[in-house]
């Protein structure tokens, strides 16, 4: 096992190239939604069970005992009011493997809803044209702000929960990802349109200013080629998250927009752009996620009891992961097991940078959905569907 500090490839200097033909990788995460609930109805990858009707036969009991099916939502609408993905809600859901607490812990059949290809016809486009992971687990059984200090830090460092940070918070002992860039002068930049990913430790905003940018420059830095080597989307919360009560339809149409922008730009010739969400929402999903690596010996801040037991030592739910790139396996989906930290260790892997923690050192990097080794197929991007809410205004 490698520790924090390792490099993927110690037989050369860090920072060096190991990735030839990937230049730019673009991050957007989204809201709050597990594989199933989303592409459950993926006609490819490890999605619902089908009866002979064609609807999923997957259910979960209620508190009567009485089985509850997976159900098409009647609106493309984050019903977040009947959801729960607390820690100890999660581990409910999770009951060691069972996966079958995702009603009773709401007492609600909301969590068993799903979206199909006629709610977000882009994203199942994108899908089976370029790349869909079926293995991507969020990092840790909770919510939104621990699972996003896993993309940066490759931990959560004790938080379990969407409090808001002390402005007194330091980042780990192992740092972030984006020291490590600055350390080894690697652009980068934090797109955004409210709060930056950077602000999950408050002084980063004082200390990374100059690598934050309205989420408009976006559209015009990828058309003018100015993108640097890496870039993190950090979209609004109140529209186009894809969070608590939130028009999925009008996310998915705001994600089309950024990924369209970046592939007419120049840059999309040497492009690995990621679409992932950050946890599961509270929504089903029927393949229990597995142990993991502690990525330190920070534990939860967590008092058993009341709390529900448990630790860093397991990934959470699954949720969604579309990746596309001109090199990109045409339809690929990868069932490789990857989390959060794989994106890290994607970037580590291409600049040979020291990993933060033991999470990030483990993990693998998203190499499995390219085929550097042929001509590239996505020189000209992929044709893909129209979503359904367009044309879309929302630019800011």
């Amino acid at each position: 096992m490698r520790e924090p500090g390792s490099l993927p490839f110690p037989d050369r200097p860090a920072g060096s190239d190991s990735l030839p033909g990937i230049h730019h990788i673009v991050i957007l995460m989204k809201e709050n939604h597990s594989y199933d609930n989303y592409f459950g109805m993926l006609d490819r990858g490890d999605g619902f069970t089908l009866g002979p009707d064609g609807t999923p036969l997957n259910s979960n009991p209620d508190g009567h005992g009485n089985q509850v099916r997976a159900h098409h939502l009647s609106l493309p609408f984050n019903p977040s009011l009947h959801l729960s993905q607390t820690w100890n809600a999660s581990h409910q859901q999770w009951n060691n493997g069972a996966m079958d607490g995702f009603v009773t812990t709401t007492n609600s059949t909301d969590p068993m809803g799903y979206l199909d290809g006629t709610d977000l016809p882009w994203y199942y486009g994108f899908a089976r044209a370029y790349g869909i992971g079926d293995r991507f687990f969020s990092s840790v059984l909770a919510q939104t702000f621990p699972n996003r200090r896993f993309l940066q830090a490759g931990t959560a460092a004790g938080l379990v929960s969407d409090t808001l940070p002390s402005p007194f918070t330091r980042p780990p002992a192992g740092g972030l990802i984006w020291g490590q860039l600055d350390a080894h002068g690697i652009g980068w930049a934090n797109y955004f349109a409210e709060v930056p990913e950077v602000g999950l430790w408050p002084r980063n905003l004082l200390k990374y200013h100059d690598h934050l940018h309205d989420i408009g420059d976006f559209y015009d830095d990828a058309r003018d080629g100015r993108l640097p080597p890496v870039s993190m989307l950090t979209t609004e919360v109140l529209l186009a998250s894809e969070g608590e009560f939130e028009d999925d339809q009008v996310g998915e149409a705001f994600t089309a927009t950024l990924f369209e922008a970046a592939t007419a730009g120049p840059q999309w010739q040497s492009m690995l752009f990621i679409i992932n969400w950050d946890e599961g929402g509270g929504f089903y999903d029927h393949v229990p996620p597995p142990a993991a690596v502690p990525p330190d010996d920070i534990p939860p801040d967590i008092h058993v009891p009341p709390d529900e037991p448990g630790g860093y030592d397991r990934y959470g739910f699954r949720v969604p992961c579309l990746v596309a790139s001109p090199f990109a396996r045409p339809g690929h989906v990868s069932s490789v097991v990857y989390d959060h930290t794989s994106i890290l260790a994607t970037i580590e892997h291409k600049w040979n940078l020291p990993a933060l923690t033991r999470r990030d050192a483990a993990a693998h990097p998203l190499t499995d959905f390219l085929d550097l080794g042929a001509p590239p197929q996505f020189m000209t991007p992929a044709p893909l569907p129209r979503p359904a809410v367009w044309p879309f205004t929302g630019r800011p």
